[in-house]
């Protein structure tokens, strides 16, 4: 009998098995992004795959042509709804216009997870995965003003943000920065009102070489004696870096970025970039396609990070210039955690 019984678990777990894996199979998500060029992306889509092949979960990718293509969001959101997927994890480009497209979503019953940059509110998504983009941007503040010491009062800095809609993560990194270096920031929900006369100008990039490259002429045709460059990410970084070889100026003017990207960090080795600030997209993407499948399966939705308003998956400053009072981790650490 004792045989029977065990005979009989073993098949009941078997059977139990077979059944959430095929209800996983019923299971679809997701993933929105900016673009389906930018590495950043492309790792987040790679993390998302993996997760989901795991888990035996279909997901269907979309992007938008370029950085600030809301329409194929909209566009994207309205398939995934169609189709009755599970789930949507999204890195809006209009943070606060997508959020009628997000509710439509949720009215429908799929759950919405924002990745890397929040919505605009926050809670217009079911739950947010993403760096800290504030620190992000402190940290290379603090770097910046600790690196230049006593002439950080005679700095003059240009701001290569990434869109004139000012998405939150584009909003988050810049005034991070301006808040690490020590410049009033005004209201800290836009960026571009400020007042100090460190500041330059600000100029956008679409988040890509060729728009970092024309915003920082755009910039040095303001005061060619730029010698602080905050750029919002490392392709933006990269094009301001051609930019300013063009003129002869790349070895006395420092720059700083965000992202952590394996081409980024290795610019940190080579001298482009002074100081990046490393984000985690495989582990944002991995998150959300667990908690999409957690939701399908109990309706479980995901919590936050205590203290805060969104999960936090981690940053660290990569710089081989440590300077006292930040915390950071050297290239050859950056390259080992790097993606893309």
């Amino acid at each position: 009998m004792k045989r029977l019984f065990a005979g009989t678990a073993l098949a009941l777990i078997a059977a139990g098995a077979a059944q959430a894996e095929s209800h996983m199979q019923d299971v679809s998500a997701c993933l929105i992004t900016k673009t389906d060029t930018n590495p950043f992306f492309v790792k987040m889509r790679e993390g998302a795959q993996q997760a989901a092949d795991e888990l035996g979960i279909t997901l269907n990718s979309y992007a938008g042509t370029i950085d600030g293509d809301h329409e194929a969001q909209v566009d994207a959101i309205e398939t995934c709804i169609a189709n009755g997927a599970s789930g949507i994890l999204i890195t809006p480009s209009d943070t606060s216009a997508i959020v009628s497209s997000v509710q439509q979503a949720r009215d429908a019953g799929l759950l919405v997870i924002a990745l890397d940059t929040p919505l605009d509110p926050i809670d217009a998504a079911d739950a947010t995965f993403a760096t800290d983009n504030f620190l992000a941007g402190e940290l290379i503040g603090k770097w910046a003003a600790a690196k230049l010491g006593d002439e950080a009062a005679n700095a003059k800095i240009a701001m290569l943000d990434l869109g004139v809609s000012q998405p939150s993560v584009d909003v988050l990194r810049d005034q991070g920065f301006l808040t690490g270096f020590g410049i009033d920031t005004k209201d800290p929900n836009k960026w571009g009102d400020e007042d100090d006369p460190r500041i330059v100008g600000n100029d956008v990039t679409a988040g890509n070489e060729e728009g970092g490259r024309t915003a920082m002429e755009n910039l040095l045709a303001k005061d060619p004696e730029i010698n602080v460059v905050y750029t919002i990410n490392e392709p933006a970084a990269a094009g301001a870096y051609e930019a300013l070889k063009a003129i002869g100026r790349e070895n006395d003017v420092l720059i700083v970025s965000v992202d952590g990207g394996c081409p980024g960090v290795q610019n940190v080795a080579d001298g482009v970039i002074g100081a990046t600030s490393q984000q985690y997209p495989l582990e944002m993407a991995r998150l959300g396609i667990e908690a999409i499948a957690q939701y399908a399966e109990d309706g479980t939705l995901p919590e936050n990070t205590e203290g805060k308003d969104f999960y936090d998956t981690g940053v660290k400053l990569v710089t081989d210039e440590p300077v006292e009072g930040v915390e950071s981790i050297s290239v050859e650490e950056g390259q080992e955690l790097c993606w893309g």
